[in-house]
Order: C-alpha cells, then structure tokens, then sequence
C-alpha cells in the first residue's frame, strides 16, 4: 500500500538503478550474493524518511540506495519532511546536544518550532510499508503519530554516547517505540535504548559523478573555470577540506595548521588550501561558520573558499582527484563519507582520530590519524604528504582498495536488505550486524505473543 503523501515530500518514482553496472566495482560474486538477497524480498516495501533531498551525506546516499534498491525488484521510497528556519533552527541544536555540545534549547522550541512542524507534516500523511528507516532526529516524533505502520527502524547517522539529558531524554520515547535501531559504531549507542540494535556503516555509489574516477588531464578540465575565476595557478599543489561549516567540521584548526605549515617550511611552488563547501537547508549555521573562516583566513591569498560551486559532484570529485592530500578532522564524526570519497580518488587523509574516520584511515597505510586539534600534527602531515609524493601515492593506492572492500553501495543496500528480510520473518537469522543481546522491547512483546523466532535470539545472551 503506497501512502498517500501531501504534506511529505517524495523522491522520484521513475529513477532506477540497474544492478549489473556494479560489477566491475564489486565482482561477480559479491554481486551475486546481493542479488540473492534481493530475490528473497522481491515486491516488498521499504521506505525512508529524512529532512532533505539536497545536501549532507544522507541525502548523497538515499539518491542512489533508492534507485539500486528499484533496480533488484524491491518497491523502494524516500519521503521527505517540510520544515521552516525555526524547525531546522532547533533540529540543529537537537544534532549538536546529541553530540554533546551545551547549548541554550527552550521548551518554546521543542514543543513549537518542532513538534508543531512534526504535527503539520503528519496531516494527510500515511505511510504503510514492510520496512521505515526514519533517519536522524528531525523527523523522529513522526513515529508517535500513527502515521507510519509497519516496522520503523530508527537510523542514527550521528555519536550519541553522550548525549545532552534534555534532548535524549526527550527523543528517547520516541526510538523506543521502534522495532529497532541502528547505528554507524558500536559506541555511539545512547543509553537507555530497549530496542534491538544494528551497525550499518555508510557507503559511497562509485557510479555518482563525484565519484567518478578522472585522470588529471580530466580533472584539470573540470576544474578550469574556478582556476580562473579565483585567479589560481593549477600547477601549484593543492590541499582540500571539503565539507559542510560545522563547528564540529573544526575548519579553523585545518587553517591554523596550514599557516604553521607555511611558517615552518617553505615548499616551491608554494601549496593552496581550498576550502569547498555547500550550505543546506537543514543547516542554518553553516552561513555563520563560513563567515567566522573568512575572518580568521584574513584574505589570504593561499587560501580559497568555494562555495556553492556550479556542476557541484563532478567539481567534487575533480578537485580531489588533483588534490595532494585531503584534510578531515572533526571533533565529532558520525562516518565521514567525503573520507571514503577522497581515499576512493587515490588521495591520502589527514583524519582525526574520531568516529568513523578510524574506519577508513589506517594510520600510515591510507594516510595519517591526527588528534583533531593537535595543529603541530595536522601540519606534520600535510608536510609528510607533500614532500615524499611516492609514499603519498602509495597511500592513496591502499586507500582506493580499502574503500573498495568495505565501503562501497552494494554494502550498504545488502545490509538493509537483510534487515527487511529479517522483519518480514523471510529469514529467520539474526543479521551478523546485530549489536545487542535480546531486548527488553523484544520479551516484551513475546510474553503478550509468542514469538517463533525468539529462539533463534538466544545465541546473542
């Protein structure tokens, strides 16, 4: 049964992506495995809620999970919240709180600029489907409108571990009431959680533009109209941070250590750091961080800001292409996908040693694991990277593999697959992903029903 959606947006019916042309990414066999997978919950029907289709790394994912999923016979949909400056105002503090930044919230907030936008979505709003994957805390009171049936599973793309009381406290019923939860890491988990638990980590589509894997001469091209829009000479080595403006993106302690850098040793021709990044609608800070980097950058000539860029995801992957080295290091990270993005380029990462960067930046063998504010470090490794470029090469050779292996899309949606696979008793095997041991949700629910596959549970106690 499709919903009947008004007040939800939803994401294009006719977009489908065709299985095979993920063969030479992934092999025959692992293609083969998924395809098995999907013909066992052929014509079933899993849908996604977010807050947007435009910007940030789930959205990036969606617009590919969606097509590929239609692709192997699943009826598969992506709908989308409406809110105003003030609901996304708030759902912003609710995503630094989560992650533990202490932050002014009234209850004017919660109550008006959420769930009032929470309520007016839910009007003529009606999902029924196998399987919802309700993605992060903007739409997370949808769940106790009775609007959606069927199973719900709440994603969790951000650290919750430690969370601001307030707003845990607050959400916290509301995930409860979901047939289960899933997180990037293990140790995001939030406390309290009586729910089943999963890991899923993120993936990159190797058939997205920004992805697509250019030769220089191509990413040159590319990138010719900026090179001569900010006056830039392309012969000069490059060092990328590409990302939203986020406090915890920690842009000003990338800057800081590229002017120690320059400070300390002088390279010939002297390098660039550019700054690229698109501002999002879910995301009203991101204006105000931007301009707080202009102001410490101070004009400097070496230092470039791109924002908003025309023909985004190829000058994305160009830019990173061309890149000597990427610099990523958040003070907090769910995953990271542009890490996996820059390491799939053949490029090596300067990544903090936080959330799921660890999972993708192997210390000496993909590239360089920092503390997120050690400037001295970060700037050690900008150095490391441009002055031995064959072990720079190197790096990013091993990165492209290690993406390949782990964190490509194929991944992802086979991981999803087994969970509907699993909530519509297709399978009777606990998902290898599962994190946690039988839940209080689950006892629960078998003392009022029996349950046949409770058993089968057992092997986590």
């Amino acid at each position: 049964m499709r919903g009947k959606m008004k007040s939800l947006d939803v994401f294009d019916r006719n977009l489908v992506k065709a299985p095979d042309d993920y063969a030479p990414f992934i092999g025959a066999r692992r293609l083969e495995r998924l395809k098995r997978v999907a013909d066992s919950v052929g014509g079933k029907y899993w849908t996604n809620v977010n807050s947007t289709m435009q910007g940030g790394g789930v959205a990036e994912m969606l617009r590919s999970v969606i097509p590929l999923a239609r692709g192997m016979g699943i009826r598969a949909d992506w709908y989308v919240i409406r809110g105003n400056d003030g609901f996304f105002r708030v759902t912003k503090k609710f995503h630094n709180m989560l992650q533990g930044v202490e932050q002014p919230i009234s209850m004017e907030e919660i109550f008006g600029a959420y769930l009032d936008t929470i309520n007016e979505n839910a009007k003529n709003t009606l999902i029924a489907s196998d399987m919802t994957v309700v993605h992060d805390p903007q739409p997370a009171a949808l769940i106790m409108n009775e609007v959606i049936f069927g199973n719900i599973l709440w994603r969790c793309h951000i650290d919750t571990s430690s969370p601001h009381q307030i707003i845990w406290r607050f959400l916290q019923p509301y995930i409860n009431m979901c047939s289960g939860a899933i997180f990037t890491m293990p140790e995001f988990v939030g406390p309290g959680l009586h729910i089943p638990l999963y890991q899923i980590t993120p993936c990159i589509d190797p058939l997205a533009s920004k992805n697509q894997q250019y030769n220089v001469q191509e990413a040159l091209n590319i990138l010719s109209t900026l090179f001569n829009e900010h006056n830039m000479d392309p012969n000069r080595p490059i060092i990328s941070a590409i990302s939203r403006y986020d406090i915890h993106k920690n842009q000003a302690t990338i800057l800081k250590a590229f002017q120690l850098l320059r400070g300390k040793h002088k390279q010939h021709p002297p390098p660039y750091l550019i700054f690229l990044g698109n501002t999002s609608i879910d995301d009203p800070e991101g204006e105000e961080m931007l301009c707080q980097l202009k102001t410490e950058a101070d004009d400097d000539p070496d230092i470039r800001f791109w924002v908003n860029v025309a023909d985004n995801d190829r000058v994305v992957g160009a830019l990173m292409r061309l890149s000597r080295g990427f610099i990523h290091v958040s003070t907090r990270e769910g995953f990271g996908l542009v890490v996996s993005e820059a390491l799939w380029q053949g490029t090596p990462v300067i990544g903090s040693c936080v959330g799921g960067i660890t999972r993708q930046v192997l210390d000496g063998k993909t590239g360089y694991l920092v503390h997120p504010l050690d400037v001295e470090a970060i700037a050690g490794g900008i150095t490391k990277i441009l002055e031995n470029p064959a072990e720079a090469e190197a790096l990013g050779n091993n990165g492209r593999e290690h993406i390949r292996k782990h964190f490509l899309l194929p991944e992802l949606v086979s991981k999803y697959f087994q969970l509907l696979q699993f909530y519509t008793g297709k399978s009777r095997e606990l998902p290898n992903f599962r994190l946690n041991a039988l839940s209080y949700s689950e006892i629960l629910q078998h003392l009022r029903i029996p349950n046949p596959y409770l058993p089968k549970l057992s092997r986590l106690s």
